[in-house]
């Protein structure tokens, strides 16, 4: 069966689908990292598609999202040159059909316009949706009937975390894993920032999907994505569906309508 490679390009990894139009069956993360070349890259992405037991010659398409241009060119030469294909992105080269009602449409990014597409695919009978990625930045998108309003951006947790432990002498890195599933006094300094952090994203989400949904018609499905999206559903009930791989579901879609069209 013909394959296809699907490329969630972020600021701090790539998430890299690989499969058919029908269903992703292998995904992997690699760093996003501006200093790799084409041919270090190429090769990762060789040894990737033997590991799956995948001829390149099968590989009939490739297609992609980014918000690192710099990264972006990297991930095509290599596409092109070791496997003979084009990447098509999303949407400059694929449209997404989504209508956009952001005030200035190009300024969304497109991860945040092909999560909330995968969402309305995925979820067709509700009459709203709001999505929401833990990535290097936490973003909350809405979507009522074909159209997609806008959302927030606030801060991502690693990176947070990150920031303030480099940022204050005394404070350790913590490992921001879940021990209990109710928040609980730290009695040291590791265990407060860690209890911190998972009820403090888990409280934010919960109190900006309420405020949302205010915003939107009942009712509004949340669907939680990104790194932390599974941990953090330990610690609040306000996900209806849990979907890591969203951004590689919702490039899996658009690549299977575009070869319908």
């Amino acid at each position: 069966m013909p394959s296809a490679i699907y490329f969630d390009i972020g600021n701090t990894n790539i998430k890299i689908g690989i499969g058919t139009k029908e269903k992703i069956n292998f995904s992997f993360v690699l760093p996003s990292d501006e200093r790799r070349t084409a041919d270090e890259f190429g090769i990762s992405l060789l040894a990737l598609l033997i590991h799956c037991g995948i001829d390149r010659q099968s590989v009939h398409g490739a297609i992609a999202t980014s918000v690192v241009p710099a990264v972006s060119r990297i991930v095509s030469e290599a596409c092109l040159r070791f496997v003979g294909k084009k990447i098509l992105f999303a949407p400059e080269d694929v449209p997404i059909p989504l209508e956009n009602h952001y005030s200035r449409p190009h300024e969304v990014g497109a991860d945040r316009l092909v999560g909330a597409y995968a969402a309305r695919r995925l979820f067709p009978d509700a009459p709203s949706l709001i999505t929401v990625d833990y990535g290097t930045a936490t973003t909350f998108d809405c979507v009522e009937d074909n159209a997609y309003l806008g959302g927030l951006i606030c801060p991502g947790i690693l990176s947070s975390a990150s920031a303030l432990s480099a940022g204050t002498a005394k404070l350790q890195r913590i490992s921001l894993e879940i021990e209990d599933e109710r928040p609980v006094m730290g009695r040291s300094t590791v265990s407060s920032m860690n209890n911190g952090f998972v009820f403090g994203f888990a409280a934010m989400t919960e109190g900006l999907c309420a405020r949302l949904s205010e915003t939107l018609r009942p009712p509004a499905i949340v669907v939680g994505t990104g790194g932390f999206a599974q941990a953090l559903s330990r610690v609040t009930r306000r996900f209806d569906a849990v979907l890591p791989d969203l951004l590689l579901e919702g490039l899996r879609l658009l690549y299977k309508e575009q070869a319908k069209g």
